[in-house]
């Protein structure tokens, strides 16, 4: 779907591949990805991989401006798909073999600029002041690896897409603010909230795809198995009850981080 530049050098951390048998391997530590698969049923392993975000894409922006030319700059929503793109990569080379990977990352789009997780409580409290009282975009990134053999079913296609959707913030105080970042939460999420976390009450509004918020889109998720040719109900988990995810029928996964 989307071509993006050439994957830079595996970084050396290495994170050892759980015991487990799915067809799906999710390249991501990330608990919301995980319990959104769960709560559709899907079966996935998960593979997390360490990467240097900031080298890789200091990398890219740095062959871009070589280039002199401003189109070839990344986008924030072309940043995320590079980096789930090397998330899928590094799992794909470290795993046995015979999976469809994928790899996921997110970002917050606000003034053109990309906001991933603050990790300090200063950026936190900073990025927030910026935030409150507008709309921002949330990208997601989604890049899929299809590593089967050909003798079932693999197509070696390797390709992605972003989930984008606009987030609108309250007009939170600053003392609403001190107190969220005090909870450490948006430390180490992508854009500094979560949706249904502490941050839910700051959130007054989504439009566009919900699933993106969370980091990882089940309708484009079913959109690119379709490319590879698997349904997404033949991935179903037919032990795994509707309501393992959550209290009750319905209930929304806490959000990923990047």
């Amino acid at each position: 779907m989307t071509s993006l530049p050439t994957p830079l050098p595996e970084p050396d951390a290495v994170t050892d591949l759980p015991d487990h048998d799915p067809l799906l391997l999710l390249a991501s530590a990330s608990a919301g990805r995980r319990a959104t698969l769960r709560a559709a049923r899907i079966e996935h392993g998960t593979l997390p991989v360490d990467l240097d975000e900031e080298a890789i894409l200091a990398a890219a922006r740095e062959r871009a401006a070589a280039t002199g030319d401003p189109e070839d700059a990344l986008t924030p929503a072309e940043e995320v798909l590079l980096l789930a793109r090397e998330k899928a990569l590094a799992a794909t080379a470290r795993s046995e073999g015979g999976y469809v990977v994928l790899g996921g990352d997110s970002m917050l789009e606000l003034d053109g600029v990309s906001i991933g997780k603050p990790h300090t409580p200063e950026r936190a409290t900073r990025r927030w002041r910026e935030m409150r009282g507008r709309t921002a975009t949330l990208h997601s990134g989604h890049w899929l690896v299809d590593d089967r053999d050909e003798a079932d079913g693999g197509t070696a296609a390797t390709f992605g897409a972003t989930a984008s959707c606009r987030v609108t913030f309250a007009e939170v105080t600053d003392e609403e603010i001190d107190a969220y970042v005090a909870t450490g939460e948006p430390l180490g999420v992508a854009g500094g909230f979560t949706l249904d976390g502490v941050a839910g009450p700051f959130v007054e509004g989504v439009e566009g795809d919900p699933h993106a918020v969370v980091g990882l889109s089940l309708p484009l998720l079913r959109r690119m198995l379709g490319e590879i040719g698997i349904a997404v109900h033949e991935l179903w988990d037919e032990a795994l009850p509707a309501t393992a995810a959550g209290d009750s029928p319905g209930t929304t996964p806490p959000p990923a981080t990047a």
